[in-house]
């Protein structure tokens, strides 16, 4: 088979798991909390990670001290990526947190503008402008009455904070991409989350423990399936395989299929319906993303021709 084909079918089946991330978190909010949702898959990921990683850090002679930069990177960006996206979804519905993911790649536009002094040019803004104004439709019950004070919009606030948190971790990563490999940023990352929600799991969720043999079917799939071996684990081992025969455009496009895949999971194994006025959100959104995805990809090959 061809390997960038090969490539490609890699990347699908990593969206449908990170896609899988969203239905994941509903399945087991009745019996398990918040912080126990990001604590435990991401301890489990971390041991079966740990065979891919040691070559690399045996390879470059790591030392303690570089591992430093992974703090302020989990602080400010992985941390409430990923608590206030469990928060959100709990809040909202899974559908509508696929649909707000597809800002994410607008939001890393603008981070990397603000940190990196990446060039933001006028249709770069005017891509964020719709983009915001697609978040806002998915936040309201009701175009007519903007119910900003209901569970949905708190939700959808809380995704929004998380996808900002995400777009600070994918530029901090971009910093030091030089110094790590692919691998051991997902691996240090997750170590660093485990530290920090540690003492939070202790001190608010202690008495899971006294309740893991009381888990439903549902809350062991979401557990274990979608959330450790799919969503954490395997999608990330699979997405740097596929990474070295593809470009980092194919890779930008294919954040799509995160809302693509999500939607109609969250449909069949939810039961989610979809109001109209989140469809219109999630349209503006992806028109939006379609946009700057063209650009960047014009601008890309008129730099190649010069």
């Amino acid at each position: 088979m061809n390997k960038k084909l090969f490539a490609w079918i890699l990347l699908f089946c990593c969206n449908l798991m990170w896609s899988l991330q969203f239905t994941g978190i509903k399945l087991i909010q009745d019996q398990i909390g918040p912080y126990f949702t990001v604590w435990g898959p991401m301890l489990l990921s971390v041991f079966l990670l740990l065979p891919f990683v040691i070559k690399d850090y045996k390879q470059h002679n790591r030392k303690l001290k570089d591992f430093r930069i992974f703090i302020p990177l989990v602080i400010f960006g992985a941390f409430p990526s990923q608590v206030l996206m469990t928060f959100g979804t709990r809040y909202s519905q899974a559908s509508n947190a696929a649909i707000l993911v597809l800002i994410l790649p607008i939001l890393t536009t603008v981070l990397a503008y603000i940190i990196l002094k990446e060039k933001m040019s006028r249709i770069k803004w005017i891509c964020f402008a719709i983009a915001i104004a697609g978040v806002v439709l998915c936040s309201t019950n009701d175009i007519s009455r903007m119910d900003f004070g209901s569970q949905y919009a708190i939700g959808n606030l809380l995704i929004f904070l998380a996808l900002i948190g995400n777009a600070y971790y994918n530029v901090g990563c971009k910093k030091i991409a030089d110094k790590f490999t692919g691998m051991e940023m997902v691996f240090y990352s997750y170590v660093v989350m485990v530290i920090l929600l540690t003492p939070l799991v202790l001190y608010y969720e202690s008495d899971i423990f006294a309740r893991i043999p009381s888990f439903t079917a549902n809350t062991w799939i979401g557990f274990l399936g979608t959330l450790t071996l799919f969503h954490n684990f395997l999608s990330m081992v699979l997405f740097f395989i596929a990474l070295k025969h593809l470009e980092a455009t194919d890779v930008a496009i294919s954040n799509y299929l995160i809302t693509f895949f999500g939607l109609p999971v969250a449909a069949i194994w939810l039961g989610e319906k979809l109001g109209g006025q989140a469809i219109a959100g999630g349209t503006l959104v992806l028109v939006a993303l379609i946009i700057l995805t063209i650009v960047e990809s014009f601008g890309n090959r008129k730099i190649k021709t010069i």
